[in-house]
């Protein structure tokens, strides 16, 4: 489950999308970015939407179902702080609606009862692209496991030394942005084959 870079530089970002897409090791493609308006997230979405079609990866917008609505998005990524579960099925139909629970057990009942398509729980390690205010432990993996079967999406500060952890409790999804597009000694479709 990969993340966009909180900024996109146009003249590079797209075509190494394009090859990390290619590596078929991205089952879905989540456009986060928090400081752009949304005329320009339109733009770039339209791009990125094209690249995911021609991978066969679902395509993701966080936080906004206004926008998964207008691209025509495969889904929407929803913050606790973020429009309602309820509202936003109304405005996007059957399209994937994943919901953040970070570490909270009371979040994960709830999302289950909201019918959501995945669950991300996180963060369970230090993250460089978002400061981690809730710490979540292989624990909690667990537990939304022992009584869902819905996807969960694990995220936070995954890397290729300490993504197997997470695997071997049964996280259905990795959620990587930072290991990806920051990385300071691999290029972009460098990093992801770490994760073979």
């Amino acid at each position: 489950y990969l993340i966009s870079p909180s900024k996109i530089n146009e003249e590079t970002f797209f075509t190494e999308l394009s090859e990390v897409l290619k590596t078929k090791m991205v089952n879905f493609f989540q456009l986060r970015l928090k400081k752009t308006s949304r005329i320009k997230k339109l733009k770039i979405g339209q791009k990125i939407k094209k690249i995911c079609r021609n991978n066969k990866v679902k395509f993701i917008v966080n936080d906004d179902p206004l926008l998964t609505k207008k691209l025509n998005a495969d889904g929407c990524h929803l913050g606790q702080k973020d429009m309602s579960v309820i509202n936003a099925r109304k405005l996007i139909k059957k399209k994937i609606i994943g919901l953040t629970c970070h570490n909270s057990k009371k979040h994960i009942l709830k999302a289950i009862k909201l019918n959501v398509d995945y669950i991300a729980i996180g963060a369970f390690f230090s993250s460089k692209t978002k400061k981690v205010k809730y710490k979540a432990k292989l624990s909690t993996l667990n537990y939304a496991k022992s009584i869902t079967n819905i996807p969960i999406v694990a995220i936070g500060g995954i890397n290729s030394n300490n993504y197997k952890k997470l695997l071997l409790n049964k996280a259905n999804f990795l959620a990587i942005s930072g290991y990806i597009w920051k990385n300071k000694k691999l290029k972009p479709i460098e990093a992801v084959k770490k994760f073979k």
